[in-house]
């Protein structure tokens, strides 16, 4: 697809998805955080609550918590403010955008999209709510807006030109305080669009109100936050004593929403919480996130000085394929070991041959890991220069081993010595020819690596990258190398998707194939894959399809064959949280597709899993299965080989169903040849590889 065309689909989605018809988010699920509340909300039977730009809701009744975010109906992510509405029952959602939702207690929203859909010069940003009767008035950094919550509509606009921190009703005036202009008020009665009719009444004054200790009359409790930073409520006796009715409320979630590098290992995915790609002198609290698939947990803190003050921007995971406990993490501080998600050692300059940067030791890099199956662990430790004496400096060598006896040594090659590098990331070892590839990100100076570790010989690509034309390919950042089921390794860079054909690799060549989709216009011209499109991460799916994550432009899917641009999930038109896609790492056995945004983490549900090696019937199986009346969705077989044949027949042997599986799964919409609904009974799944050799039977029982 060529650049207009993918525009115009881009458009053509804001349009539908901004005219209210409803996407269907059923497969894409959300991993919000929740563990900085910043606003209470008593509704007399809930209460709602907004932590770390999410909300949830604690039942007093039955004392069961309701989650809410875009999967579920909201209409948006990244809250900024809520407030209760007794008057019309209603919770006020105003997101960081100026988007906004009103939401009842039963879950329904109504989106008021005017204020962000406005198109403006200035910032609209909002700072505050005030209720009055069954009217918002919004705070913000040009004036204040009027919401009627009675049919959800933006009444009034009163542009006043300065920053209003709160507004409130009293008497017969509007009052908006700013702690720039002072305080404002206008005549409730009189035009107030009208800039005229508000005038200077006063000096500015903060508004005192508690968001996170509030008090409900209705119920005569007092809502506050534990120290472990958990919602809880008490009561107040006589004598001024407290008796707390409960030990504290929190939905489950991750510690925070920094996801940067994602990681599969034995069934549970793993996450780290630094930064480094987008923003160098980042200073975010060293995290590793943890999903079992039902529950969050994350590794301990250091404890003790100064392993503590260190522990900043976690980079980087390597799991010790000896110990499965055992886990390594780099950081810009070092390299943290961890047992059991708990803090071992911290390596550094001080206890091994890391090198910091400079003189100054302001960091010390570890971008990259890589344990091999000898469980020796690759230390990917770039920019760092050692004093010898003086102005006499001795260039590091970036990459070192951890042998899996303890032992740290060298690997020493001018190619890859800390003055010819620059930031050594995205380590991973061949399945096809067992080497080691990486790439340095170093601006204008992008290069690939394969290190034969086993025999210590690199081969270095670049720094100049051409492509199948003998065009240079006007890259300055690569990221994520990745190989696909052909062997081709792929880079994500800002220039666009890239690869190194398994062909160039075995024949010894360097160019870089940027990959061709005809336009079908009957041109005969191509357009490169994703020309343009800053590309941060890449990985490929059971079936050989691409997902590309993007700087700013979403998540592209593209087929097997590199032609078809399946889908570009961004913001406008999936639940992710944010454009900017750090990380993807998909889940071979159920297809789930995980993204690391910069403001969370979420995922889709694919169908395509690994394709299996060998097709049994223990492996091979349809579900649902039995498939019932009421169901409309795909019926999945899985456990087949890549590029299998699968005929779906009747008892008897009429086809109904044929085709070719995508990695390990093949999906039947239960229709026959001619598009209708097959008729009930039991039909047989017959299936043979790719090279035609007979594989296995599996049955689908199909109620009309």
């Amino acid at each position: 697809m060529n650049k207009a065309h993918h525009l115009l689909l881009t458009i053509l989605v804001t349009l539908v998805l901004q005219i209210g018809q409803a996407a269907d988010f059923s497969k894409w699920k959300l991993y919000p955080s929740f563990n900085g509340i910043t606003e209470i909300e008593p509704t007399g039977k809930d209460v709602f609550v907004l932590a770390s730009g999410n909300i949830f809701s604690y039942h007093l009744a039955d004392q069961s918590l309701t989650t809410y975010d875009r999967v579920n109906g909201l209409s948006d992510n990244d809250i900024a403010h809520i407030k209760w509405a007794p008057s019309v029952g209603k919770l006020i959602v105003v997101y960081k955008n100026t988007n906004i939702d009103i939401l009842t207690l039963g879950g329904e929203v109504t989106n008021i999209a005017g204020l962000y859909q406005k198109e403006t010069t200035y910032d609209k940003d909002v700072n505050d709510i005030y209720v009055y009767d069954k009217n918002a008035y919004l705070g913000t950094k040009f004036g204040v807006v009027k919401l009627n919550l009675a049919n959800g509509t933006i009444q009034d606009t009163y542009y006043l030109g300065f920053n209003v921190n709160y507004c409130y009703i009293d008497g017969d005036y509007l009052y908006a305080v700013s702690n720039s202009h002072g305080t404002y008020r206008g005549l409730l009665k009189s035009n107030l669009i009208d800039a005229s009719n508000w005038g200077w009444s006063g000096a500015y004054v903060p508004l005192e109100t508690d968001r996170k200790n509030v008090y409900d009359k209705t119920n005569q409790y007092w809502w506050t936050i534990t120290e472990t930073g958990k919602l809880t409520y008490y009561k107040v006796d006589d004598n001024n004593q407290r008796t707390y009715l409960t030990e504290g409320i929190l939905p489950d979630g991750p510690a925070s929403s920094n996801f940067y590098h994602l990681y599969l290992h034995n069934n549970k995915l793993y996450a780290t919480g630094g930064i480094w790609k987008q923003q160098i002198d980042g200073q975010l609290k060293g995290e590793v996130h943890v999903w079992d698939g039902s529950q969050w947990t994350e590794f301990e803190t250091p404890t003790s000085e100064p392993q503590k003050s260190l522990s900043i921007d976690y980079l980087c995971m390597g799991f010790d394929p000896k110990d499965s406990e055992h886990v390594m993490v780099g950081s810009k501080n070092g390299l943290f070991e961890f047992r059991g998600g708990k803090f071992v050692n911290l390596y550094n300059k001080d206890n091994s041959n890391l090198v910091p940067i400079g003189s100054s030791n302001a960091y010390t890099l570890v971008t990259s890991l890589k344990y091999d199956a000898n469980g020796n662990l690759w230390v990917f430790n770039p920019l760092g220069d050692t004093e010898k004496s003086g102005t006499d400096k001795q260039q590091a060598n970036t990459i070192k081993c951890l042998t899996a006896d303890g032992q740290w040594k060298e690997v020493v090659h001018d190619e890859t010595k800390a003055i010819n590098v620059f930031d050594l990331e995205g380590a991973f070892i061949s399945k096809r020819n067992g080497l080691m590839w990486f790439v340095d990100n170093n601006y204008d100076k992008t290069k690939l690596f394969a290190y034969d570790y086993i025999n210590d010989k690199i081969t270095m690509f670049g720094p100049t990258l051409m492509n199948q034309d003998n065009a240079t390919i006007n890259s300055s950042l690569a990221f994520t190398p990745t190989e696909d089921k052909e062997g081709n390794i792929w880079l994500g860079t800002d220039a666009g998707p890239i690869y190194l054909s398994a062909d160039a690799i075995s024949n010894g060549e360097t160019y870089f194939t940027q990959y061709k989709v005809p336009r079908n216009d009957g041109s005969n011209y191509a357009d490169y894959l994703l020309t343009g499109v800053d590309v941060l991460s890449v990985a490929v799916d059971g079936g050989n399809q691409k997902w590309f994550g993007t700087n700013g432009s979403g998540v592209f899917l593209v087929s097997s064959d590199n032609n078809t641009q399946i889908a570009n999930y961004t913001t406008a038109n999936s639940p992710l949280p944010s454009n900017t896609i750090q990380d993807i790492v998909i889940n071979e056995t159920t297809g789930e597709v995980f993204f690391a945004t910069e403001k969370g983490l979420c995922s889709f549900k694919s169908e395509i899993t690994e394709a299996a090696d060998e097709m049994t019937k223990d492996n091979v199986y349809a579900y649902p299965n039995p498939v019932t009346p009421d169901y409309t969705g795909e019926i999945n077989i899985v456990g087949l080989s890549y590029n299998a044949d699968v005929k779906i027949v009747t008892a008897n042997g009429t086809l109904v169903n044929q085709g070719t599986s995508r990695g390990g799964t093949y999906s039947w919409d239960g229709k026959d040849l001619k598009g209708k609904r097959v008729a009930s009974g039991v039909y047989m799944v017959l299936t043979a590889t790719a090279s035609g050799e007979k594989g296995t039977v599996c049955k689908i029982a199909i109620l009309n």
